[in-house]
């Protein structure tokens, strides 16, 4: 018996999957998905703290024109979770304020 991967439907497509991890966790995603688009999937809804409040954050716009979904991928910080593709084997983490923990804010 063959064993095949798991499939999930973008576009109406069926797409062959993968995951990532976030913040220690598996992260279901497909080819093409966004980082933001596989953490609604997992029901993951905020992925960043502002810097002052910390306040909880996650995608607001979806089309990058704003920063509220800002996360850390593969040591890189400030990174726009809804522009970034999702990766096979990719560490993404949330972010907390500037994603800078030698700056002073």
């Amino acid at each position: 018996m063959t064993r095949r991967t798991p499939r999930a439907l973008v576009g109406g497509a069926p797409q062959e999957t993968f995951t990532f991890r976030f913040d220690g966790r598996e992260i279901p995603a497909a080819a093409g998905q966004t980082v933001a688009a596989a953490l609604w999937g997992a029901g993951v809804l905020a992925w960043r703290t502002t810097r002052h409040g910390g306040e909880p954050r996650g995608a607001f716009c979806g089309i990058g024109q704003c920063f509220d979904c800002l996360v850390t991928v593969d040591g890189a910080p400030n990174r726009r979770a809804c522009l970034v593709p999702a990766r096979p084997g990719g560490l993404v983490t949330s972010q907390e304020g500037t994603g800078h923990d030698d700056l002073a804010v």
